[in-house]
């Protein structure tokens, strides 16, 4: 019988590292304990939350349900051509081993995306991007089990119904779906780099690398992302708090005229993506620090616990940021962290 256990703190479940209790609490290492759990009365008659690597989540209460770790384990080679490979990983891999293992394999596609905390079964869930790259450039398919009937289904790239930091996952099938996998198709040969987002061009620079590969790409990534982002082991954070605005051209440029240094990024339907972090710090949260919460100083999109924070300590802050963005630049900032 799987072992589940009760009240159990989540402080090292969340890089948040946010202290709140679970009900419940069970560790999936395999499929078959997760079609064992879809039958038993404590998943059936409680409230279920699948966690990760608790990366993207925000807990500012008791969880009164159960609380589903993911921890199943596998990278492998599913198929390939003499121009591509296609890269099967179980949910409870960690994201950024997956990214060490293709660089290193020299397969093309995730390198952009390096050093993204997470598992790998939070990737397709969130569409995770960074640097002009998202999971859906290279996600192949998306296999899991049904919660309401215990079989085994995939989605395929078209099903997931991807958007900036939304899925299929995300809305319709949020709690009725466990992903057990991913299947990236990624490039063997002739890589495509996504150079020119962000300040990749100016590392790549400052290396001195001329002629560019996948793996100074990732190198360059995390150069970046390390002078950015706090270490959550040292400080808790979960990343990014909010996704860019988009808003039409026409708000932009009206806006723009207003705050003539206010950066855009063309997107799809006459639509421009603002980013979050400078709308936040012209208005000045950028280095804030209110009791034990704060913005941090090196990246405005970066909520952090100094130690010994309430996750309502952390949603408060992220409310009163919303609330200047708002009467500053009349924008709607929305969170990207999940918050329960």
């Amino acid at each position: 019988m799987i072992p589940i256990r009760e009240d159990v703190d989540l402080q090292p479940y969340n890089t948040f590292d946010i202290s709140e209790p679970a009900r419940y609490f069970v560790t999936l290492t395999s499929e078959d304990e997760l079609r064992e759990l879809l039958s038993h009365p404590v998943y059936r008659d409680n409230p279920v939350l699948i966690l990760g690597g608790g990366s993207n989540v925000l807990f500012t209460q008791p969880f009164a349900g159960l609380v589903v770790h993911v921890a199943l384990r596998g990278i492998r080679v599913e198929h390939e051509t003499e121009d591509e490979v296609w890269i099967t990983a179980a949910a409870g891999e960690n994201w950024h081993n997956l990214v060490t293992y293709c660089v290193e394999s020299n397969y093309g596609g995730i390198e952009n995306l390096s050093l993204i905390p997470g598992t790998v079964g939070a990737a397709p869930i969130q569409n995770i991007g960074a640097y002009g790259v998202e999971l859906k450039d290279v996600l192949d398919q998306v296999e899991g089990v049904d919660a309401a009937t215990g079989l085994k289904r995939s989605y395929t790239n078209a099903e997931c119904e991807f958007g900036y930091r939304e899925s299929i996952f995300k809305r319709e099938l949020k709690g009725k779906f466990f992903i057990s996998s991913i299947t990236l198709r990624l490039t063997k040969k002739n890589h495509v780099l996504h150079t020119g987002y962000g300040a990749i061009e100016d590392t790549l620079k400052q290396l001195q690398i001329a002629h560019p590969t996948i793996r100074s790409v990732s190198e360059a990534v995390i150069r970046i992302r390390s002078s950015k982002l706090p270490n959550p082991k040292q400080l808790g954070n979960a990343g990014s708090f909010f996704k860019n605005p988009e808003v039409q051209e026409s708000t932009y440029l009206e806006r723009k005229n207003s705050y003539p240094g206010m950066p855009g990024y063309k997107t799809e339907n006459q639509r421009v993506k603002i980013p979050a972090a400078w709308l936040i710090e012209q208005c000045g949260w950028k280095g804030k620090r209110m009791g034990n919460v704060g913005v941090h100083e090196q990246q405005a999109l970066v909520l952090v616990n100094f130690g010994g924070a309430k996750g309502t300590d952390v949603l408060q802050l992220a409310r009163d940021i919303q609330a200047s963005v708002k009467a500053k630049f009349g924008i709607d900032l929305q969170p990207e962290v999940n918050i329960i």
